[in-house]
Formats: C-alpha cells, structure tokens, sequence
C-alpha cells in the first residue's frame, strides 16, 4: 500500500463536512493562498509517512462518535497524492465508512491521462469532494493564490460528469474575495451543476497570524480584519442569487433548505 506524507490527524473533526470526521490533513500544496492558515502544510518535502491501514485502526478505535460522518482528507492538497488516497479509500469503503476529499482541485489536469484514469478510480470510491474555489475570476485567483483556476473549474464539471457530490466552499476576504460582481459570477457558474449539494461561505479569520510569525513567513493580509458574521450572511445571499438564476436558466431544481445546509455556512 502507498503511504501519505501526513501532517496531523484529527479525530473529532466537526467542519469537515456531515457529522464528526476523521480527519486527515495530508502534507503539501502549490497554492499559496494570502489567507493560508496552514502554511506548514506547504512543502511537500515533510510529512510522516503514514500506512492507510493505519488511518482506518485509528477510526475503527472510535467508530461509535462517527455513525454520521466519516473520513476527510484535507491538506495540504490532498490530490497530490491521489495514489495513497486509493489505497486509504479502498480500506475505507471496505470497511463501510463514508469519505470526503477537502480540496482546493489545484492538482486536476485534465491532459494527463494517467492522472485522470488514477482520479477515475478514486471517485468510484468518494462520497463527497468538497471544493473550495478561492476566486472565480483568473487574474484575481492568480494573485490571491499564486495559481490559475482553469483546472480547477475544469475539475468541478468533472465531478458533476462523474456524478460526485460537491459542496462548494468559498473564503470570503475583505478587500480580496468579497466583490458581489465576482460572488454573483461564482454563484451563476456553480449554478449549473447537478451534483451541487451545499455552498460553505466561510468568512476570514485571523487565526493562522502566530504560524506564519513562528516560520518567519511574512503575512501579506495583516491588516485585514476578520469578516463579520452579519457581512458573511449578506455576501452568500449574493452567491445563493447567482445560483437560482442559472438554475432558473438550465430548469434545474433549486432548494434553498438544501444549499443552505452545511457545516459552516
């Protein structure tokens, strides 16, 4: 079996999609997103390498405490190491536990065939990919994040064609990520996707400020405030209308109980 460069394990994980999850924070990411507060998830370098057969002892020890969750793999980016996350999901559904991958889609390209055939397999095996689209807009994801988003929109049609579930989860930054012209464009692409189930707007916080001061890493977003929770619940409003007109638009069903049901939002 293929081990996982791991950077923590958490047992009792409540945001990290439906019920209490296990959850795996796997090592390493390309993105460097402005408002990271796991910049020692970054280099692909460290990491324990851990066995999946491990993981799945470890959530079988406490399996009572998840009969409504499960496990996520988060990062890190956890597609970058797509051959671990197969054995680990192999085990998993053997074992009747459901799985959620919390991904930033950074790593989907869709030109490297032998990539797509190991993803292929791989979404035989999830129940849920929650994505996390930083920006919709390129040039702005580039600076936010380093990084171009074309994969990464490409990737949630390719959840949608597969027939994956998708939560969509979106940092809302002053300043940064809290245009109503760029919510609205997110919502109205979103929109389109059948396999939507939920939308996370998760507002900004500070938290991850002491992490960055222990790495001698300069944190460009110092003076930004965390985002108000009252803000929050406006800015998703206008996602949510993005949604309902390109639904409207594709006569998909639209329910508001139903994207309004998730773990952050």
């Amino acid at each position: 079996m293929t081990k996982g460069k791991i950077h923590s394990l958490e047992s009792f994980g409540t945001v990290d999609g439906p019920g209490v999850r296990y959850v795996v924070f796997v090592q390493g990411c390309p993105m460097r997103c402005l408002y990271c507060h796991n910049p020692d998830t970054w280099p692909m370098t460290d990491g324990t390498l851990t066995d999946p057969q491990e993981i799945i002892d470890n959530y079988e020890r406490n399996r009572p405490f998840y009969t409504s969750g499960g496990i996520t793999v988060t990062g890190g980016e956890p597609l970058m190491q797509v051959d671990f996350l197969i054995d680990l999901f192999t085990l998993a559904k053997q074992h009747g536990i459901h799985t959620d991958i919390d991904t930033s889609g950074i790593a989907f390209k869709p030109d490297n065939t032998a990539f797509i055939q190991k993803l292929d397999k791989l979404m035989e095996l999830t129940d849920l990919v929650m994505l996390d689209i930083k920006h919709i807009d390129p040039e702005k994801h580039k600076e936010l994040t380093g990084q171009p988003n074309d994969g990464i929109l490409a990737f949630a049609s390719y959840l949608n064609d597969k027939n994956v579930d998708m939560w969509i989860r979106h940092v809302i930054v002053p300043g940064l990520t809290d245009e109503d012209e760029y919510l609205y464009k997110l919502g109205y692409f979103i929109g389109q996707f059948h396999n939507l189930k939920a939308l996370d707007a998760l507002p900004y916080h500070t938290m991850g400020k002491s992490k960055y001061e222990k790495l001698g890493i300069e944190y460009k977003l110092a003076d930004t405030p965390a985002m108000p929770q009252k803000d929050l619940i406006e800015k998703k409003k206008v996602i949510l209308q993005g949604i309902k007109d390109r639904r409207a638009e594709l006569n998909i069903p639209h329910d508001d109980s139903v994207m309004l049901d998730s773990t952050a939002g």
